[in-house]
């Protein structure tokens, strides 16, 4: 998926929870979904992680999980809402594109970059967004984590 030079570039927490992510694959063949991951394994990286149910038909985004470096950044805690009504922009932004990608395509997203208009105390940030799947094949989940800088 991302070679070991663009590995190198990340930074260590989202190098890390993309690599946790890889060792939780049940097989090659198919991705991990909720069932496979413990928290136990990543305490460091908590914070800085998210979950997003993902709904489809229409595809929707809900905040399932939202670490505690979110609510600081974004001055709310945003767990168990709809990410159309937290951001009514949601759906037009190039956001919503990477969700429904990651969502149709189960290919995990990554992104450095400036920080959003909702995140008005940080310049720019890193993201990972990893596609996860109960039954191993259809996207339901994506688990995430933001650095901020």
């Amino acid at each position: 998926m991302y070679s070991q030079d663009e590995l190198k570039r990340w930074n260590i927490k989202t190098r890390a929870l993309y690599e946790y992510w890889l060792s939780i694959h049940p097989s090659e063949s198919t991705l991990p979904g909720r069932q496979h991951m413990d928290p136990i394994d990543i305490p460091q990286l908590l914070p800085n992680v998210w979950l997003v149910d993902i709904s489809h038909n229409p595809f929707r985004f809900k905040f399932r999980l939202f670490g505690t470096a979110h609510v600081e950044a974004m001055k709310h805690d945003y767990t168990g809402r709809w990410i159309d009504e937290v951001y009514p922009d949601f759906t037009s932004s190039d956001t919503y594109s990477d969700y429904i990608h990651l969502a149709k395509k189960a290919r995990p997203s990554h992104r450095c970059g400036a920080a959003s208009f909702h995140i008005p105390d940080y310049k720019s940030i890193e993201r990972i967004m990893l596609p996860l799947a109960q039954n191993g094949i259809d996207v339901d989940m994506m688990l995430a984590l933001t650095v901020y800088l």
